[in-house]
């Protein structure tokens, strides 16, 4: 989806004005200034900036780094100025995921695009409980922050309807959702390995389920694409 965003820039003859917010050490926003947009990283970790611009540098490229959070968007991005924001891995962490899209809503232009990848909640009850763990499976099931327990290392996970509402609330209307990495973790390594071309059929795979349901829905990671209207 990405991509198609980037080239649609591409073809209007103007680079995209891009918001990576909590895009660390460049691994969208590379690639997107070498397509030749304007990018800018907000991110909290100065460890992380400082190695972006590295990054940037070596390969001459010129992406601004920027230190915050989402609640900091609306003091370090201009109103309305943005043609993409990206908020990927970001939601689960923050204290009021409605007031941080909010702040991305200002950002965005009429016609921007928000693109949003979140853990899926449903995705990690699946996988307690084919790992042999009912109990914790139900209790994501349950649990506000969709955990399993106080040993897991997630802060919080999205069921579709919970995310597709947050953003809906925040005046964003939803274009698109597609599931990440559907099926690509309940498969064991070791079958990949016995089988000869089994990865590029997995990646096939997972291409042909991402956008049908219910596997999206059970996908690790759930990737929404949202327009400014």
């Amino acid at each position: 989806m990405l991509a198609a965003l980037a080239e649609q820039g591409a073809r209007r003859g103007s680079p995209l004005v891009v918001v990576d917010a909590g895009g660390g050490t460049g691994g969208f926003a590379v690639p997107l200034a070498q397509a030749g947009h304007r990018v800018t990283v907000v991110d909290p970790s100065p460890d992380s900036l400082a190695a972006l611009q590295r990054r940037a540098a070596e390969q001459g490229l010129s992406v601004e780094a920027l230190q915050g959070d989402l609640r900091d968007l609306e003091h370090l991005v201009a109103p309305a100025s943005a043609d993409l924001v990206l908020c990927h891995s970001v939601l689960e962490v923050v204290e009021d995921p409605a007031a941080a899209l909010a702040d991305v809503a200002r950002c965005l232009r009429p016609g921007g695009r928000l693109s949003l990848l979140v853990a899926n909640r449903d995705a990690a009850v699946l996988a307690r409980a084919l790992a042999g763990r009912p109990d914790e499976a139900a209790h994501v099931l349950t649990d506000p922050a969709g955990r399993w327990g106080a040993a897991d290392g997630a802060a919080h996970r999205w069921s579709l309807p919970a995310l597709t509402g947050v953003v809906t609330g925040a005046g964003l209307q939803v274009e698109q959702v597609h599931g990440v990495r559907t099926v690509a973790d309940l498969v064991p390594s070791a079958v990949l390995d016995a089988e000869p071309g089994s990865a590029a059929a997995l990646l096939a795979l997972e291409r042909m389920l991402s956008s049908r349901s219910p596997f999206r829905d059970l996908a690790t990671q759930l990737h929404l694409l949202a327009v400014q209207p």
